[in-house]
């Protein structure tokens, strides 16, 4: 493989909120107005430094230089993947990407609600969690009422789904 190559992810699709295309959108822009000039005029600085062959701030610059174009990359090709799936538009029984839902702990009764977003999105502390994660994946395709096991870092749980809604 060449060095610095890139390898380019084989997905087909790229789920994702219209907020969290917006976040990538935001940050995409930013990347290329903001930091992108940031890093040339960094490289144009080094350069006036003198030898390039001992220049470490040259180094340090072009590396950033190299993965700033791996961050911006990696954003455009979620976009062009990006499939947005407004969650006030769902309409369904069964826990799909967008539900927010709320589970009741089977071992101490204690509620906890999550949103199932994309996984640029995921939030823990906003509790917004991946469709990647180990909990989305096991309430994919549940109803209200059922019963799930999720193996988590502390074991295994088990949680009752009390309400699926999209908003």
């Amino acid at each position: 493989m060449l060095a610095g190559a890139v390898i380019i992810m084989t997905q087909t699709r790229c789920p994702m909120t219209p907020s969290g295309k917006k976040m990538l959108e935001e940050r995409l822009k930013h990347l290329k107005n903001v930091e992108r000039p940031k890093v040339v005029a960094a490289i144009e600085e080094a350069r006036g430094h003198g030898d390039l062959s001992e220049n470490a701030e040259y180094d340090i610059a072009k590396e950033h230089q190299l993965q700033l174009s791996k961050q911006i990359q990696e954003i455009e090709h979620k976009l062009s993947l990006a499939q947005v799936i407004d969650p006030c538009a769902v309409r369904s029984e069964k826990i799909v990407f967008g539900a927010t839902v709320t589970l009741k702990a089977m071992d101490n009764d204690d509620k906890v609600t999550y949103s199932i977003v994309g996984v640029d999105e995921a939030d823990l502390k906003l509790r917004k969690i991946s469709i990647e994660s180990p909990i989305a994946r096991a309430l994919i395709g549940k109803t209200e009422g059922d019963e799930v096991k999720v193996n988590t870092p502390q074991g295994q749980k088990e949680f009752e789904i009390v309400a699926i809604e999209y908003r």
